[in-house]
């Protein structure tokens, strides 16, 4: 059986597409190969379809199945050596240039429900009318929370 479930479905290897392309052709395949069909299908190519639909259904599934593609693929060989040493900080500038697509193929939907709790709690705190170390407390818990479980709702990073 194909691990691949992209190819399974007959569809390119990409995190980005649509719910609707990868419905289109698990249906396509399904038609085609359902048990019930006159003869009796082919219930293991229909069996190979729908385990690749159910890992390739939801944005978050494709992310996925897609990460773990890459980390099967076979390793390129080093590039040449540089010219010099990275410049500081190169590592955290690439991670900051991948956030709005790791946002997108992840969950942005809860994660902007926790920035909003995060928010409101935050008013809720500053205006709650104590002093000084035990807001700045529960603003840095805050901060740290929500630091901690958005992860969860970002895309894994290329390459993981």
């Amino acid at each position: 059986m194909n691990s691949d479930p992209f190819t399974t479905l007959g569809l390119p290897v990409r995190p980005d597409l649509t719910d609707e392309q990868v419905r289109a052709a698990w249906r396509t395949i399904a038609a085609a190969t359902h048990p019930d069909r006159p003869g009796g299908g082919n219930p293991n190519r229909f069996a190979a379809a729908s385990a690749a639909y159910a890992a390739l259904r939801t944005p978050w599934a494709r992310s996925e199945a897609y990460a773990d593609l890459i980390a099967q693929a076979p390793r390129a060989a080093p590039p040449a050596a540089r010219a010099g040493p990275r410049p500081p900080g190169a590592g955290l500038a690439r991670s900051a240039v991948l956030v709005p697509a790791r946002i997108r193929h992840g969950r942005p939907v809860r994660l902007l429900v926790r920035v909003l709790v995060a928010a409101v709690l935050a008013l809720i705190v500053a205006r709650s009318g104590a002093g000084g170390p035990p807001i700045a407390g529960l603003l840095a818990g805050l901060v740290l929370w929500l630091a901690f479980t958005a992860r969860a709702d970002l895309a894994p990073p290329p390459g993981r």
